[in-house]
């Protein structure tokens, strides 16, 4: 089994790809394979709504200049799906924004490719803001039929500086709790569908 997961945070390294490892620390101890996508930073454009996808039907979106047909091709292999992004003036960064409407219209256009993996959305803040980020990937999630498994609390954690996410003591925490409840849930599925694994 395979989790990926898309940081939208152009701070590699910084609090949202913290808090994504500390999740992957769990799923690697139980033996799913993680990887990291990096597209914070990049010059990613947004959804021309030229409706191609749908014409075309070949899982990759016409504007082929930039990573997201790879995200959609990583992504339809993997079983589960982290999305990653800080809060910026209480919304996604640009950069994931613009992950979620392309590849939600391709793998829509597409048979709903992404249909029954588990999606989990991690989002950094510094003070307010926050819910509405989650919430604006956990709709990308549940409208491409993914099912999201909870945690502790939200999952967020109030880190805006380097290293703000690694002394937030609830933060990681919910990280860890996240990471064992997508654990279990991706055994489930997998027992339950051998096409999963």
């Amino acid at each position: 089994m395979k989790v990926i997961a898309v940081n939208g945070s152009p701070r590699k390294g910084g609090n949202t790809e913290q808090m994504i490892r500390e999740v992957f620390k769990v799923l690697n101890s139980s033996g799913i394979q993680t990887e990291l996508i990096q597209i914070g930073g990049r010059l990613i454009q947004g959804c021309r709504a030229c409706g191609e996808c749908y014409e075309r039907r070949n899982e990759k979106c016409i504007h082929d200049d930039d990573i997201i047909n790879e995200c959609v091709a990583r992504m339809k292999t993997a079983q589960g799906i982290i999305i990653g992004s800080p809060t910026y003036f209480a919304d996604l960064t640009p950069e994931t924004k613009a992950l979620i409407d392309r590849v939600g219209y391709v793998t829509r256009a597409n048979g709903h490719l992404l249909r029954r993996k588990v999606g989990a959305a991690v989002v950094a803040v510094r003070r307010a803001g926050a819910l509405h980020v989650f919430d604006s990937i956990n709709h990308f999630f549940l409208i491409n039929q993914m099912i999201v498994p909870g945690s502790s609390y939200w999952n967020l954690s109030q880190a805006r500086n380097r290293g703000d996410f690694e002394r937030d003591e609830e933060g990681v925490q919910t990280m860890r709790t996240l990471g064992e409840n997508m654990v279990w849930l991706l055994k489930r599925l997998n027992a339950s569908d051998p096409q999963v694994g």
